[in-house]
């Protein structure tokens, strides 16, 4: 398939990451080091100088008026690692690099709840509501959400999964390797019998641990896995390379067949330029061998790579902080959505001018397609899995007394069995438009508080338009229908923390 020209420019900034000595934070765009000025953080705020933490700074989007573009086109992500990296440096007492915030990753982290899509056994359905934004005066916040169509587990294909498990130095430590043993050997029990594993890992050199076993032998593979031990350097292409092959020569055409990378994603041994590696992902990708990345560790890591990897192999990118994320990861998500309903899924956005001045999409700058390549075979989505949702915010400025529509959202996929293209989509009128933030649904709200947290976290100039006390306090209002969930608990502890360690309660804001 053709990956588009951002991601082209990425995948050269990944390799540029992937070959730099430790001893600094870098900060990629466009493939060169970014020259942006930032106000700067008191010492108590910053975060932390560690080895070498990469992260890419993809900018911030700007509203767009719809006298000049009223199509707004994105691929579909359901990443979330930027809320869990980011968690874990508030849980450390530091404000996160602005980088290392994405929007979307936020938003989606956590389940909204949509209705299952019911119409003539669609893969996908599409929720759209809309209420004043309490944190943009004078702007709407619209939300679109869609929901994958879910599978249960006896329904499901068979799962023939290929780990491949970094076990270099960097990762002998319990945060790293032990959590990642652990993490594999719950996901490994909540499998069905009839699903195979297959295990590769790699430190100076990569090797086959496990060949592709059943899981009801699952002794033998949870052995294979407490066996694992670190040590040396960390030849990643080696280690991904191997794990390819077994992944293709199990590769069965009936099953899912994925590859799930557990790293810091740190590579210091082999070719330091990892095009040839990231090509051949992408042509498994479109043979039916998908990559899931899973990142661990603080101190050495590369945010950068892990998200791209995954990309690259039309899988997702989640990073493992503790046992509980690891469980949420492994066993309440991974295991409910290993079936793919939806491949290359794309949303296209058409804003009427009659009704909508201007809009801005909240996040999802490394998702952005040209608007011509909606209906374009060859462009490349996102995948969903069954279950799974995805949303996306929109700001938007409305004309004053607008009536009718105010926008068409399209969403185009292509059936992974059949390999057609299909495309539903939904209207949003202005009569649907809540007259008060507070009477939008519960879960609208939540979506909001996330986005806004993190765009103060950025500290992009759509943030600075409101501080973590307001926020904070919304996300409390926002609690009380949530009791009992513990995610919403956490978000409402993590503005606190970040409260706390900003000056003045704000974050700063970036010159763009």
């Amino acid at each position: 398939m053709i990956r588009g020209a951002i991601r082209n420019a990425t995948l050269t900034a990944a390799v540029a990451i992937s070959a730099l000595g430790c001893g600094e934070t870098v900060y990629v765009r466009r493939g060169e080091p970014s020259a942006r000025a930032r106000v700067p953080l008191p010492p108590a705020a910053r975060a932390p100088a560690p080895e070498a933490m990469y992260f890419r700074d993809y900018g911030v989007r700007d509203p767009r008026r719809t006298s000049v573009d009223p199509l707004s086109t994105f691929a579909m992500d359901v990443d979330t690692g930027s809320y869990t990296l980011c968690r874990s440096y508030l849980d450390r007492g530091r404000l996160p690099p602005p980088e290392a915030v994405r929007v979307e990753e936020f938003v989606n982290y956590f389940p909204y709840d949509y209705p299952s899509p019911e119409v003539g056994g669609r893969a996908l359905g599409i929720c759209l509501d809309a209420a004043p934004s309490p944190f943009a005066p004078g702007w709407t916040l619209m939300r679109v959400g869609i929901q994958g169509r879910p599978v249960g587990s006896a329904r499901r294909k068979r799962a023939v999964l290929t780990f491949v498990i970094d076990v270099s130095g960097s990762m002998a430590r319990e945060d790293r390797l032990g959590l990642v043993k652990r993490s594999l050997q719950m996901l490994v029990r909540n499998l069905r019998p009839d699903d195979r594993i297959g295990i590769a890992a790699y430190g100076s050199t990569g090797r086959e641990v496990l060949e592709h076993t059943p899981v009801r032998c699952r002794r033998t593979i949870l052995a294979a896995i407490d066996e694992l031990a670190a040590g040396g350097s960390t030849n990643a292409e080696e280690g991904l390379v191997i794990g390819y092959g077994m992944a293709r020569r199990a590769l069965e055409a009936e099953s899912i067949n994925r590859v799930i990378l557990c790293s810091d994603g740190v590579a210091n041994v082999g070719r330091t330029g990892p095009e040839a590696i990231l090509r051949r992902i992408g042509r498994e990708a479109d043979e039916g061998i998908t990559l899931t990345t899973v990142g661990v560790g603080m101190g050495n890591y590369n945010d950068v790579l892990m998200e791209q990897l995954a990309d690259q192999g039309d899988g997702l990118y989640a990073y493992v902080d503790d046992l509980s994320e690891a469980r949420r990861v492994f066993v309440d998500e991974m295991v409910s959505t290993l079936q793919v309903v939806a491949r290359d899924a794309k949303v296209q956005v058409d804003f009427s001018r009659q009704t909508v001045e201007a809009y801005r999409l909240v996040g999802y700058e490394n998702r952005d397609l040209p608007d011509e390549s909606f209906r374009d075979g060859r462009a490349d989505g996102g995948e969903v899995g069954a279950g799974h949702r995805v949303t996306a915010l929109y700001e938007l400025k409305l004309r004053e007394e607008a009536e009718g529509r105010i926008a068409t959202v399209s969403v185009r996929y292509t059936d992974p069995d059949s390999g057609l293209a299909r495309e539903i989509g939904e209207d949003l009128g202005a009569w649907e438009v809540r007259n008060r933030f507070e009477r939008a649904p519960r879960s609208f709200r939540l979506a909001a508080c996330a986005a806004q947290f993190a765009e103060i976290l950025r500290r992009s100039r759509y943030g600075s338009r409101t501080s973590l006390a307001e926020v904070l306090a919304e996300a409390k209002r926002c609690r009380a229908p949530f009791q009992g969930r513990g995610d919403m608990a956490e978000l409402v502890g993590l503005i606190d923390k970040a409260r706390r360690l900003a000056p003045h309660g704000r974050a700063g804001e970036r010159d763009d």
